[in-house]
């Protein structure tokens, strides 16, 4: 009988070229030890990060979900879900507050900028997650302003959107995979925590995660995250220029794998050199060179371009690169040439210690560091009965209950930075609100009632009849005390 797994966490990464499934366990050192990992490809029905054929991409799902439980051997209840892709952006925002003169500034303050803040309507596109940057106490810009006296308060906030429609197919994806999940996480801000050392999201950094079909750029300075954007453009588009050179692109990848270099000094190329597609063709170095260059040097170019002005001279951490294209050779050195920025790091893994006998994992390549990211976020366990190998599921009867159904529904400014609600989880949440308001309306009314009975009892005291009625019987109390 197969040893029952009584915990682990499952989270999954929707990448333009691949789906990857990870199942982990936490152990009490912090560590965590990788028990399965499957993988889909998915180039046909994500491209850019973003879902475009729902039935695929849920049929990818389910397999994923069935590669895990078969090395499991104990059903997946619910996953952990990254969310990421091109539509992906952050944009700036302010809400400001006049207060009375004197007034002490409250948490409860605090609060309805920040609800102001989330009920902003961008037209076709979702607030996925709020950044609080600073707040403006009259003129002095403070990280915490309750307990101050003023009188204004404008709260900054950095709103980070993605299209309605693209955040609805992915959870149809689950939804029609019949897939539970637990808390979906903003991808980038996921990777930032496992590959970012806390020195350097202090003294500010651009963490460039260059993917397939994507390139995204997070720029943190003083621990907080001031700038988010996806780019279209990945390291297949280097594959793909290749390929006009007259090969397959399966060929242009592999000899991208082989000869590129972000980055080749003239002095070192050879004009005589020739690089090999096959046995019977070939193509000249200082051409590939030239392809490679010019779109790396597009892309770095872009990334330069994301980096806020206000922020470009204060990142002391530097540049952080990261994900299956900062593999390339010389890649620091292009982005220090190009961006002018001297500190240049290639994140190879994550900070947190990692243990598995999987070979893909122990590369350490920074094509899994987010969806292992996603695992060291996770925090509700995912693991459900186990699997018998004679094909019988033990407790068959019992049914998973969907995730989250004994977590009180939350509110958006309720998640902590990168926690991102699923579409369930917010009509909890409007559900929960519209109750909550329900029963506010129910007290306001009972007090109005009251208000109104003790107006009309003080008005029945006060009539001329009851002073009438009060003057006699004073007049026989004195009459008896005289007597």
């Amino acid at each position: 009988m197969a040893t029952e797994l009584k915990d682990f966490i499952v989270a999954i990464e929707l990448g333009s070229s691949k789906v990857t499934g990870i199942a982990g366990q936490k152990k009490p050192d912090g560590s965590i030890s990788v028990l399965a990992m499957a993988q889909e490809e998915s180039s046909s029905f994500i491209r850019k990060g973003v879902v475009y054929n729902i039935d695929k991409t849920a049929q990818s799902l389910t397999n994923i979900v069935k590669k895990l439980e078969a090395q499991l051997k104990t059903r997946v209840t619910q996953v952990f879900v990254g969310v990421g892709g091109q539509s992906i952006r952050s944009v700036r925002n302010t809400i400001a507050k006049e207060l009375p003169e004197g007034s002490k500034i409250t948490q409860q303050m605090v609060a309805e900028l920040m609800d102001t803040n989330w009920s902003l309507d961008y037209p076709d596109q979702k607030i996925l997650d709020v950044s609080e940057q600073e707040y403006k106490v009259d003129t002095q810009y403070q990280m915490d302003p309750v307990g101050i006296r003023a009188t204004r308060l404008e709260g900054n906030f950095l709103n980070i959107l993605e299209r309605k429609s693209f955040f609805q197919n992915l959870n149809r994806c689950f939804e029609t995979a019949g897939i539970n999940v637990a808390d979906m996480y903003l991808a980038p801000l996921a990777l930032a925590d496992a590959v970012l050392t806390e020195t350097e999201k202090r003294s500010g950094c651009a963490l460039v995660d260059i993917g397939a079909d994507t390139t995204t750029v997070s720029v943190f300075w003083k621990n907080v995250l001031r700038h988010l954007v996806v780019i279209p453009l990945g390291s297949d588009n280097v594959t793909k220029d290749i390929a006009s050179l007259q090969m397959e692109e399966s060929e242009a990848e592999k000899m991208k794998l082989k000869y590129a270099s972000a980055y080749t000094d003239n002095s070192e190329i050879d004009p005589t050199l020739k690089y090999s597609i096959d046995q019977e063709r070939q193509v000249e170095s200082r051409k590939f060179i030239e392809i490679v260059e010019g779109r790396m040097e597009e892309i770095i170019e872009n990334v330069r371009y994301q980096i806020p002005d206000e922020y470009y001279g204060k990142l002391l951490g530097g540049i952080v690169l990261t994900g299956g294209g900062s593999n390339m050779k010389n890649i620091e050195k292009a982005f220090a040439n190009s961006t002018r920025i001297e500190k240049v790091r290639v994140a190879k893994f994550v900070t947190s210690t990692i243990n598995s006998s999987n070979e893909h994992i122990k590369a350490r390549n920074g094509m899994y560091n987010t969806v292992l990211g996603l695992v060291i976020k996770g925090d509700i366990n995912c693991a459900g009965n186990i699997i018998d190998p004679n094909g019988n599921l033990f407790g068959d009867n019992e049914k998973p209950q969907p995730a989250n159904s004994d977590r009180k529904a939350r509110q958006p400014k309720d998640t902590d930075t990168g926690v991102i609600l699923t579409e369930q989880e917010e009509e909890r949440a409007r559900e929960e609100a519209r109750r909550q308001k329900e029963e506010e309306e129910r007290m306001r009314r009972e007090q109005e009632e009251r208000q109104r009975e003790e107006e009309r009892r003080r008005k029945k005291e006060n009539s001329a009849w009851s002073r009438f009625k009060r003057t006699i019987t004073q007049f026989g109390k004195d009459i008896v005390s005289e007597e």
